[in-house]
């Protein structure tokens, strides 16, 4: 049996989360469901399928206590659905209690690390992707938002969780890589931890929103903060973890690095439609096949679109998963469906967007001098 990867820098391959969840001890999210007054379409759907901890950010939310979101992006290109998976995460959390607040990162330095991006070019991308996420309904009033490498605090605290991490450690964590990356992901495990420093108000349940490829930065946070316990007080970062969405081109996920294998939230609804038009899907060879077995959506793509992102309601993802599995429903209708759908959804978001890069700019900088004071 292929064995499962985990590779937050490439292409992971997860076939089974049963297994990974046994593999990594990644608890399972269903016995915390009946929690959620209003479970957000991630967690209705089995899209958020384990967790580290939640109960710990869920009871803080239940006892108006404060709590913080925190994740963030590598500004190595444009908004693309994965980033969205993990923004809505965000989005939603945050939503639950005054006393949630975002935390959102700019990666700038593992995006030097790993892509050779210069931090001038990080900063032009940064604005771009601060404003998708604020699109995307996230509240700036209760966010503070940051480039990695303006931020001393994470960059002091990942020289100091260097002295309790060996060679060794890291190559059992995250494999053969270069220094760099080891060094980002020390920096990452700053990131997180760093809403519980005293300026933030002290230690506080942590939420990290990730998918299920990044839990090598959950792990390695969540020791880090057990070996720094006594010194800062921290409280092990929580996790919740979401599915890989299938690619376009049938393979195990979708990458930033296969430009066909997705679409972005910057890519015309034109260029979207073809990349949908073009996708592999989990139709039969023949309409008589289709009709006579059925369609597997369990494979297909096209149908991740509508589980992850772009129906309506779950009532929706059901009737297409029956008219699917079914043979009701064919693949170019199941196709030209979600076109619509998602040329609607980019439309709208490109003009909320275009509309937000001032604010978003303008957010950057007041929490660039908000963390400055905080310094002091």
């Amino acid at each position: 049996m292929e064995k499962d990867r985990l590779d937050p820098w490439g292409t992971s391959v997860i076939k089974d989360y049963a297994r990974l969840q046994s593999e990594f001890g990644i608890e399972p999210l269903a016995p915390l469901v009946p929690r959620f007054k209003a479970p957000s379409h991630h967690i209705s759907r089995g899209i958020d399928f384990g967790q580290r901890d939640l109960a710990r950010v869920l009871d803080a939310v239940d006892n108006h206590k404060p709590y913080a979101v925190m994740s963030g992006i590598k500004p190595d290109g444009v908004f693309h659905l994965g980033n969205k998976m993990t923004a809505d995460d965000m989005v939603y959390f945050q939503s639950l209690s005054k006393k949630g607040t975002v935390y959102y990162s700019i990666a700038d330095v593992e995006a030097y690390a790993d892509n050779g991006l210069s931090f001038n070019e990080s900063s032009k991308t940064a604005v771009r992707n601060v404003a998708d996420i604020l699109a995307l309904g996230l509240d700036p009033d209760r966010a503070v938002v940051y480039k990695q490498s303006e931020e001393m605090r994470v960059m002091r605290m990942s020289t100091i969780f260097s002295r309790a991490v060996t060679n060794n450690m890291m190559k059992a964590i995250y494999g053969e890589r270069q220094l760099g990356l080891y060094m980002s992901a020390l920096i990452q495990a700053g990131d997180i931890l760093m809403p519980q420093l005293p300026e933030f108000g002290g230690p506080k349940p942590v939420l990290v929103p990730v998918g299920a490829d990044q839990d090598p930065h959950i792990r390695l946070s969540r020791d880090i903060a057990n070996r720094y316990r006594s010194e800062f007080g921290f409280i092990p970062p929580s996790a919740i973890y979401h599915r890989l969405e299938l690619a376009l081109t049938g393979g195990q996920k979708m990458s930033k690095r296969d430009p066909e294998s997705g679409f972005t939230l910057d890519d015309t609804s034109a260029d979207a439609s073809r990349r949908i038009r073009a996708a592999f899907t989990g139709g039969r060879d023949t309409v008589e096949e289709q009709r006579r077995l059925g369609g597997r959506p369990d494979i297909c793509p096209v149908y991740d679109l509508y589980r992850f992102h772009f129906a309506k309601d779950d009532e929706h993802v059901q009737r297409v998963d029956h008219e699917c599995t079914k043979g009701i429903r064919l693949c170019g209708e199941c196709k030209q469906e979600v076109i619509v759908t998602v040329k609607t959804f980019l439309d709208e978001h490109h003009r909320k967007r275009d509309s937000l890069m001032k604010d978003a700019e303008e957010l950057l900088a007041k929490n660039r001098d908000y963390l400055s004071s905080r310094g002091k």
